[in-house]
């Protein structure tokens, strides 16, 4: 069975960094484009960044950009979000996502808090 797992998540400082994982299994992982989601108390969940299967293509949501990474791993299966320069709203719950034609798997989501 095809599942996506998230992890790094945890409570961050203003201005510091984290890295977050997801980790995919049961699936052909190099066709998948993915993708991390994120979503605030009382917001919509918004995309944050895709990545193509290969890995040459990328994408951001423009308040990320220049601050957050997103790089993936095809030998072993794990997509990875490095964010720097954390502000307070950036705390969400962190999704990730594995997307190809009509399939779609999510993560359970990973927290990440930024505060002082």
């Amino acid at each position: 069975q095809a599942q996506v797992v998230e992890s790094g998540g945890g409570l961050v400082q203003p201005g510091g960094s984290l890295r977050l994982s997801c980790a995919a299994s049961g699936l052909t992982f190099g066709i998948f484009v993915m993708s991390w989601y994120r979503q605030a108390p009382g917001k919509e969940r918004e995309l944050v960044a895709s990545i193509s299967g290969a890995g040459g293509v990328t994408n951001y949501a423009e308040s990320m950009k220049g601050r957050f990474t997103i790089s993936r791993d095809n030998v072993k299966n794990t997509v990875y979000l490095q964010m720097n320069s954390l502000k307070p709203e950036d705390t969400a719950v962190y999704y990730c996502n594995a997307g190809f034609k009509s399939i779609s798997y999510w993560g359970q989501g990973t927290q990440v808090t930024v505060s002082s």
